[in-house]
């Protein structure tokens, strides 16, 4: 890495993979230029980035930002998609454009915080409901035994009140007689 330029690129990849969670390595093997555009665009609306990279600079930077294990990606022509947000939709987006452009973009694999993830693992991640959905379904899970709680609790005082008002009725009933 003689050149001053390949330093500052090395650094400024250093920064983008320690800014950023979610990262998955992609083969772009086939893609046009127009495609990749209409892919940064795309992945640009959900404030994700796409990066192509020089692998040897990408290695340097990789191990300079504490992720090491994204190294193995790195052969071949390859790009970077980066997220700071929900990793679903990221891995969404890319699994749908891998599958709508056939052979021209190829998953290699991952990294979400420091955990590497296998090109399986990042399909399965796509297939996972966004991250507010999770929360409300959890929220729900969790909200669950407090109304069941609620409504066993209540049930007694529901069918006194209603015992006491067809008593009232009844007694109501006879005066009018």
């Amino acid at each position: 890495m003689p050149t001053e330029k390949k330093a500052e690129i090395v650094e400024q990849l250093t920064e983008l993979l320690s800014q950023n969670k979610f990262i998955i390595a992609a083969e772009y093997r086939g893609l046009s230029v127009s495609e990749m555009s209409q892919l940064r665009r795309q992945l640009r609306e959900m404030n994700a980035e796409f990066h192509v990279v020089k692998n040897t600079l990408a290695k340097f930077a990789a191990e300079k930002a504490g992720k090491p294990g994204l190294s193995q990606y790195f052969q071949g022509p390859i790009a970077l998609a980066l997220c700071q947000g929900d990793a679903t939709q990221l891995a969404k987006a890319l699994s749908t454009y891998a599958r709508a452009s056939k052979t021209a973009l190829t998953i290699k694999g991952g990294i979400l915080d420091v955990r590497v993830l296998s090109p399986q693992e990042i399909y399965s991640l796509a297939t996972l409901p966004p991250i507010d959905v999770m929360r409300a379904r959890l929220l729900g899970v969790l909200q669950s035994p407090i109304y069941s709680l609620h409504n066993v609790l209540s049930a007694n005082l529901r069918a006194l009140g209603a015992l006491l008002n067809a008593r009232i009725q009844q007694m109501g009933g006879m005066e009018n007689a």
